[in-house]
């Protein structure tokens, strides 16, 4: 009897470009759907949004009072999904394509983050009026980031980012241009 051959680790099948401490990625998406009171309105909300994300959305709430609308500190105003990972990659490129891969550049920030609106739920691809529902908007807001950036929200000792680690707007425009195809509305 002969002995078992052993298997020889494959190579990876196409090395990374460039320095992987440098890259960016897409670190959380966060998707809201406010309606400014509690109630059937703020549950349909989380309907559409357990539908758009697939994942179970938590009430957000107020944090101050105000009588002309009827708001009490601490209500239930609206809803909100954190996406991270795979997740987040998948919905925001259904985002985009219900922008039609279309941006405002002014809506990436300074620190590379960015935030867009989307009118109706049904832009979405295979997504239809339910009248049950009605219709709702959502705010999709991006964080951009790259290794390195727990520095800030660790428990111990956090501390401010390196410049090296902080990400620029013209960084996120290069990014959201090769992973996600987007065009800038100049």
């Amino acid at each position: 009897m002969s002995a078992p051959a052993s298997k020889a680790p494959t190579p990876p099948a196409s090395p990374p470009t460039g320095n992987r401490w440098r890259q960016l990625r897409l670190v959380k998406v966060v998707v809201n759907i406010g309606v400014g009171e509690s109630g059937d309105r703020r549950a349909k909300a989380e309907r559409v949004l357990t539908m758009l994300a697939k994942q179970k959305p938590v009430a957000t709430r107020s944090h101050a009072t105000n009588r002309d609308f009827g708001i009490r500190v601490g209500q239930e105003i609206g809803a909100k999904v954190t996406l991270r990972g795979e997740a987040a990659t998948d919905f925001l490129r259904r985002a985009f394509e219900a922008r039609d891969n279309q941006i405002d550049p002014d809506a990436i920030d300074a620190d590379g983050n960015f935030s867009f609106g989307i009118r109706d739920y049904t832009d979405f691809t295979g997504m239809k009026y339910d009248p049950g529902i009605g219709i709702f908007g959502l705010d999709v807001s991006a964080e951009v980031g790259r290794a390195g950036w727990r520095v800030r929200d660790r428990r111990l000792k956090p501390s401010a980012l390196p410049s090296h680690v902080r990400v620029s707007s013209d960084e996120t425009r290069k990014f959201l241009v090769e992973q996600f195809g987007v065009t800038f509305l100049e």
